[in-house]
């Protein structure tokens, strides 16, 4: 009973993080990246990718996690692993709305999520991922995150979700 407390106020909890995180979205005066630059320039090559995802790990994690390659689809299943982690590198449309680096298609961000975070908050990034491929603004995004999450399509992170975040090469 306590364990099935401790799990709702823990989703409750983060779930009240990350929409006063949204709510502290303002538009940002003019800046180098007002808007999503061409896809090209958010792409790596596949090689390149998979050795930047599996360096937010160490190597006895990465080496058998699953790792995600963006492509103009969205993320896919470049190596299939065996461990419960997924590693990939996400994009600069996960930083804080507020950023004026929201659309930097320099931005790299190498990140290892545990079995946990796997089966929850990488439906996050998914979604959010799909959203900016699709072409939508920041405020479109911020929409239809806070939709999503308001009608509960995107899970609260498990107990024990975290992420490895240990890579020297991300930007």
């Amino acid at each position: 009973m306590k364990t099935r407390h401790l799990a709702r106020w823990a989703g409750a909890c983060t779930r009240a993080v990350v929409l006063s995180a949204l709510a502290g979205f303002a538009a940002a005066d003019a800046t180098p990246y007002e808007r999503m630059a061409p896809l090209e320039q958010y792409l790596m090559p596949p090689g390149s990718e998979i050795a930047l995802a599996r360096s937010a790990a160490p190597a006895a994690i990465s080496d058998k996690a699953t790792v995600l390659t963006l492509d103009s689809q969205g993320y896919q299943t470049a190596v299939r692993g065996t461990n419960g982690f997924t590693c990939l590198v996400e994009r600069s449309w996960m930083a804080p709305f507020e950023s004026p680096d929201f659309w930097n298609p320099k931005i790299r961000g190498p990140v290892c999520y545990n079995p946990a975070a796997s089966g929850s908050i990488l439906a996050y990034t998914l979604r959010r991922t799909k959203l900016a491929l699709a072409g939508d603004s920041k405020e479109r995004i911020l929409d239809e995150v806070r939709a999503a999450l308001a009608r509960n399509e995107i899970p609260s992170p498990e107990p024990g979700a975290m992420s490895f975040m240990m890579s020297k090469d991300g930007t």
